[in-house]
């Protein structure tokens, strides 16, 4: 039984469950929000009325603190921990673990695992403090001049880590860096910020308002990197993304759209519509399609009528058969049952073999056999070709 895999398995549920509900819950509570009205009777600041499972749902809110603490109080943090931890775990597991497959690229940086890892982690930490120190300093008193720096932030670093990391990892990084900050903000910002008033309640204390503003600043900011987080998390199902001559600009255009939807929706909840941004929603999308239409357009293969099986049947022997045959020897079967041992193999293989080995050259994994890109290359002509027998 192999172990690794089962667990890669239960983290990556466990990580996909705590991270609907994380969201789930920060997605409703700025909906509650948006949607609050004054109360007409009570001291509340706000309340709202909805119907939902059958019941009626009479929610109130108050902006520092109710006047009396009640018996009963529901705290959000536990979705928000095992979100982070199983996250983190994940990536241990699949890019630390595993860093020589996943993570080291040779043709960038010829690193050693405790070279890469180390990077990694002094990656991740490095968000944090460059976040928290943003946002206690006087830029952030201005959401949206925070945010436009913030994002120049994380486009730099994803720049930065696509010169030293494979381009999934590269991705995976800024996944964490975001996902880490996102975490932090609950961890060490909203929560003791609510603990403090809970504990001056208790002791008859007027709160401190700051408390309660501060913690919406980073509920807030956590509410707007939601759908960048997301993308990435499911990107390393797209080649197309993280395998551009230039991913980290297909991350930036990404997630910027990501941020404008989210803003769009709440700009909903609050009853209002903005012509402007729809616009740049639909401009957004046609950059990031467009660019990746026009690298790929710009790095075609010219076709090789010549060329069939036999002329790359040494760099499948080289670099790929040890793993894709019907018999290989580097593990008892082969992954995806994907085999490259014969022209037939080949041949029903080619789309794929376009995909992750000519245009997102995520394999070999971590390019251990140093395939060349003359090599790749000539793998994208015999496909242009038709990939002849």
């Amino acid at each position: 039984m192999d172990i690794t895999e089962w667990l890669n398995l239960a983290l990556r549920w466990l990580h996909l469950i705590t991270g609907i509900a994380w969201i789930g819950s920060s997605f409703y509570f700025v909906w509650l929000d948006n949607h609050l009205t004054p109360p007409k009777q009570g001291d509340a600041s706000g309340e709202l009325w909805s119907v939902h499972g059958g019941g009626f749902y009479h929610a109130q809110k108050y902006m520092v603190a109710p006047a009396q603490m009640p018996d009963d109080l529901h705290w959000f943090k536990w979705e928000a921990y095992f979100t982070w931890v199983s996250g983190f775990s994940l990536l241990t597991l699949v890019y630390y673990v595993g860093a020589r497959s996943f993570l080291i690229d040779t043709q960038k940086l010829a690193l050693e695992p405790w070279q890469a890892i180390g990077i990694g982690l002094g990656a991740i930490a490095l968000g944090w403090v460059v976040y928290d120190r943003m946002c206690r300093s006087a830029l952030g008193r201005n959401n949206l001049a925070m945010g436009v720096v913030w994002y120049g932030f994380l486009v730099g670093a994803a720049y930065g880590l696509n010169q030293v990391f494979s381009a999934r990892g590269a991705y995976l990084h800024i996944g964490a860096m975001v996902g880490t900050v996102m975490a932090a903000n609950v961890f060490m910002i909203i929560i003791p910020g609510q603990r403090k008033v809970v504990d001056a309640l208790i002791a008859g204390q007027a709160p401190d308002p700051a408390l309660g503003a501060r913690g919406k600043q980073r509920s807030l900011h956590n509410n707007y990197m939601t759908l960048p987080v997301l993308f990435i998390m499911i990107s390393h199902h797209y080649p197309m993304t993280f395998g551009a001559d230039r991913p980290w600009l297909v991350l930036a255009l990404v997630s910027a759209l990501g941020v404008a939807v989210r803003h769009v929706f709440n700009l909903r909840h609050k009853g209002k519509s903005s012509p402007s941004l729809f616009a740049a929603i639909v401009a957004l999308i046609v950059a990031t399609t467009g660019y990746v239409a026009w690298e790929k357009s710009g790095r075609a293969q010219a076709k090789g009528p010549d060329l069939t099986y036999a002329d790359v049947q040494p760099i499948f022997a080289k670099h790929c058969l040890s793993c894709h045959a019907e018999h290989p020897v580097a593990m008892p079967a082969p992954p995806l049952g994907v085999m490259l041992d014969s022209a037939a193999h080949a041949g029903a293989m080619a789309p794929r073999i376009q995909k992750v080995a000519v245009d997102a050259q995520v394999m070999p994994l971590g390019n251990m056999t140093n395939m060349t890109p003359q090599e790749r290359a000539k793998l994208g002509a015999w496909i242009a070709g038709g990939a002849k027998p």
